[in-house]
């Protein structure tokens, strides 16, 4: 028997959730349950296009089974395998800042769960068709969007961010109306279908359905379910058996939270780390386990501006804009909270809401300080000079377009520990030179060579010297990221059939931190051509 077929499925959340009784596949409202049984389209053509050789071998799967025809047909959907419980999930949300009711799995449909060791991993397929979660949708997907979620799953991976993975994208053979512009002038573009891989997919939103319905029973067994089967590591770390029959209870639901809480600040805080904006934080897109996950309109910031946002429906509000960011994710834990008021004290609620502000302003400091080269111990001996240049160096960022990656990245090598205070002339450094979309003036040049001066001087006081401080700076500030205008490349190749760039960019996306000097093609800012170009600049929640 092959490791595909032998895929040992371990349905606990269908087998011991509540399921809708209602079998018909029609967009409707769903009460007193967590999921509906739905089944994907059989698509009559698939074509496997890209798959990660990583996550099929996290899941045992080999190179050949992953090109198989038993692969392509079930994880198209075309042809579930034995064991495969099919359904999409109910949730609700707050989008933009108001409840939007009741939203669900409106083009995701869940192929059940794979146990590999003592992990277990959600098997969901996006684009697969429609449920009963579609509301005015069709549930399918098309090649762009499906291109940009498996390229940044797995991108983000490699550069330590926590999210969920991808394992494989299709193409449907299919294609699908899209109005991308939502200007009423919709085309037909190609169909895809990603799956998606995660140890849960369970959202704030699915507990702020379950509350504002007032089903507190059906509440309480989604927090039992997801302590005891998707955040097991964390219960056994409390000294609990996730097999014990007795309810886990209302204090240990608080802990729960505060560790949500935790989880959702580093979270923010890797986001912050690389430039990476997510775009649409509403509730139903934050992730229990604080992975990243709903890859639509993201973005990561090239010029530096905190009000930058990638998404075209935000334009206006920038509610999701990257300096916004850590805020939002503390308003969408206060939602989380008030969903679980009835069944976890105050006190918890609001401890875990500290917990995740004093989290990430220490946090901050510290990621802020390993992007400069110093280590915690250093931070704590420098830590009132440290916190006057990480704001100087913010704002010396918005004083001209800069490039947020390639700065810090080219910061690293700008020699600093030898120079005399003379010696760091007016002119830019020849390092960070490919960083600035234009040339920066006579004023900010100087307020540049002001501020390398004062950053060697703590370095001087720190003892660190550049070797030491360039190994540091290069393993938490990448190279390589999935810049816009790099994904909307692979995109247009990709349409015409070419699918090499596809390839190429999840070869170097792999090792984000490395220098890889024969993809320097990779590690460029964005051209001009890509300033404004739908894609390239902003994107739709068109999929």
């Amino acid at each position: 028997m092959t490791a595909l077929t032998a895929l040992r499925f371990d349905n606990s959340f269908t087998r011991e959730l509540p399921a809708d009784p209602q079998r018909e596949n029609v967009p409707r409202q769903v009460t007193q349950a967590l999921y509906s049984p739905v089944t994907p389209v059989a698509f009559a053509e698939p074509q496997l296009l890209i798959y990660s050789e990583q996550m099929a071998q996290t899941l045992g799967l080999s190179a050949e089974e992953m090109t198989s025809p038993a692969f392509v047909a079930a994880f198209s959907g075309q042809q579930p395998l034995p064991g495969m419980v099919t359904y999409a999930t109910r949730y609700g949300g707050h989008q933009f800042g108001h409840w939007a009711g009741q939203l669900g799995d409106g083009r995701a449909i869940n192929l059940g769960q794979v146990r590999v060791g003592e992990q277990s991993w959600h098997l969901q397929l996006k684009g697969a068709g429609p449920t009963p979660y579609s509301r005015r949708g069709d549930g399918f997907a098309v090649l762009r969007s499906s291109v940009r979620e498996f390229l940044c799953s797995e991108a983000m991976h490699h550069l330590g961010v926590p999210t969920t993975r991808a394992l494989s994208l299709m193409l449907t053979g299919e294609k699908v109306w899209r109005d991308m512009f939502y200007n009423g002038n919709p085309q037909q573009e190609p169909g895809a279908v990603v799956c998606r891989v995660s140890p849960s997919f369970t959202r704030f939103g699915h507990f702020e359905m379950l509350a504002i319905s007032e089903e507190t029973e059906q509440l309480v067994q989604l927090l039992e379910y997801t302590l005891r089967h998707e955040d097991t590591a964390w219960l056994r770390e409390q000294g609990v058996d996730p097999a014990q029959p007795e309810p886990l209870g209302k204090a240990l639901y608080g802990q729960w939270f505060q560790a949500v809480c935790e989880r959702t600040a580093t979270l923010i805080l890797h986001w912050m780390r690389v430039g990476f904006v997510h775009g649409v934080m509403n509730t139903d897109n934050m992730s229990v386990l604080g992975l990243t996950i709903d890859y639509g309109p993201y973005g990561w910031l090239e010029d530096f501006d905190p009000l930058w946002t990638p998404n075209t429906t935000d334009a206006q509000g920038r509610r999701y804009a990257y300096g916004k960011q850590p805020p939002i994710a503390q308003w969408n834990l206060m939602k989380f909270a008030q969903s679980l008021w009835d069944v976890v004290d105050e006190a918890d609620l609001q401890a875990g809401l500290n917990t995740y502000a004093r989290v990430y302003e220490t946090g901050w400091q510290a990621m802020m300080a390993a992007k400069l080269g110093f280590s915690d111990a250093e931070l704590q001996a420098h830590g009132k000079a440290l916190d006057g240049l990480f704001d100087e160096l913010l704002a010396l960022l918005q004083r001209t377009e800069t490039d947020m990656t390639l700065f810090f990245r080219g910061l690293a090598a700008v020699p600093l520990n030898h120079a005399q205070a003379a010696e760091i002339a007016s002119e830019v450094p020849e390092a960070l030179l490919p960083a600035y979309y234009q040339a920066p003036s006579a004023a900010d040049s100087e307020a540049l060579r002001q501020w390398l001066l004062r950053y060697q001087g703590v370095l001087q006081q720190a003892g660190v010297l550049d070797p030491q401080r360039q190994e540091r700076m290069n393993r938490v500030n990448p190279k390589y990221v999935l810049r816009n205008y790099l994904a909307q490349e692979a995109i247009d190749l990709a349409e015409q059939g070419d699918y090499s760039r596809l390839h190429a960019l999840l070869k170097v996306l792999q090792n984000p931190y490395d220098e890889q000097p024969e993809q320097e093609q990779f590690a460029q800012k964005r051209p001009e051509w890509a300033r404004h170009r739908a894609g390239c600049s902003m994107l739709s929640c068109s999929s």
